[in-house]
C-alpha cells in the first residue's frame, strides 16, 4: 500500500501544477487510507505537503507572469487569521471522542473524514459543472475577497486542505483575474495558508516523521513537476469535470467507509 501511496502522491503535485487545486482533496485520502496516518495528524501532514508542493508551482507560475501579488495578500492575510484561530485555539479543545449513541461511538477521527468527504462531494459537484466564464467588474471587490479567504482558511484550519477549488472562483469573480493568473495566485494564497498552519502545528507540538514527511513531499514535487509542463501544453479547465468525478466517487468511498466498515 505505501507504493500505491507514493505513486498517489505524484498525482497531488500533477492536480496542483494543473489547476491550482485539488491537490489536498487527494492528500488526506491518500495519507489515511494508503499510509495508515491518524487523521488528526494526517491534517498537519497535508498543510506541509500541499504547502510545500504549491510554493514550487507558485514560483513556476510567477516566471510567466501569472502571480497578482496584492489579491493574494488581500486574500491570504484574513486566510492566516481565522487559520490560526482553528488550529491553535478550537482545535485542541475538541476531544478524541465526542459522543455516543447505544454502542456507537463518534470519534473526532470520525467528524473529520465525514466533513472532508462532504467537501470533496461539494468541490467534486463544481468541478464537474460547466466552466464558469470570468465575469470582469469596474474593480476589484477587495473586502469580499477577504472576506472569502476568511472562510477557506476555517476549511483550511479544521481539515488541512488547502481550498483551491474555493480559491480560484474568488480569485476569477472577485478579483477579475483570466483562468491561469486565478491558478497561480491561488498557489501562492496555499502556500502562505499552508506554511503557516503547519508552523502553527509545531509551535503547541504537534509530532512530525519527517523523514515519512519528506518522502511523500518529494513524490508530490515531483508530480508537480510534471504538472507545471503540462499546463503549458493542456488546459487546465478541461480537465476539472474529469477530476470531479474521480473525486466524487472518492468522497462517497470515505462515507461509506467511515460508515458502514
Amino acid at each position: 500500500m505505501e507504493y500505491l501511496g507514493f505513486f498517489a502522491s505524484i498525482i497531488i503535485g500533477i492536480t496542483l501544477g494543473l489547476i491550482g487545486g485539488g491537490g489536498s482533496i487527494l492528500t488526506i485520502p491518500i495519507l489515511v487510507y494508503l499510509f495508515k496516518v491518524n487523521p488528526d495528524q494526517a491534517t498537519s501532514y497535508s498543510l506541509f505537503i500541499v504547502g510545500l508542493t504549491a510554493l514550487f508551482g507558485s514560483y513556476s507560475h510567477y516566471k510567466m507572469g501569472n502571480l497578482k501579488l496584492k489579491s493574494a495578500l488581500y486574500f491570504a492575510v484574513p486566510s492566516v487569521v481565522s487559520i490560526l484561530i482553528i488550529r491553535e485555539v478550537i482545535f485542541p479543545q475538541i476531544a478524541s471522542t465526542l459522543f455516543s449513541v447505544a454502542s456507537y461511538t463518534v470519534s473526532k477521527d470520525f467528524l473529520i473524514m465525514i466533513i472532508f468527504s462532504i467537501l470533496m462531494i461539494t468541490a467534486a459537484i463544481s468541478m464537474i459543472k460547466k466552466n464558469q466564464t470570468e465575469i470582469k467588474s469596474v474593480e476589484t471587490n477587495y473586502f469580499q475577497l477577504s472576506f472569502i479567504g476568511f472562510l477557506v482558511g476555517i476549511v483550511t484550519g479544521f481539515l488541512g486542505a488547502g481550498g483551491g477549488f474555493l480559491i480560484i472562483p474568488a480569485l476569477l469573480f472577485f478579483a477579475n483575474l483570466p483562468m491561469k493568473q486565478a491558478v497561480g495566485t491561488s498557489l501562492l494564497i496555499i502556500t502562505i495558508n499552508s506554511s503557516i498552519g503547519f508552523a502553527g502545528d509545531l509551535y503547541i507540538g504537534t509530532p512530525i516523521d519527517y523523514t515519512f514527511l519528506m518522502s511523500v513531499s518529494a513524490m508530490a514535487l515531483i508530480g508537480m513537476f510534471i504538472g507545471s509542463q503540462l499546463s503549458k501544453k493542456i488546459d487546465g479547465t478541461k480537465l476539472k469535470p474529469l477530476f470531479g468525478w474521480f473525486v466524487l466517487i472518492m468522497g462517497f468511498y470515505i462515507i461509506a467507509k467511515e460508515v458502514l466498515f
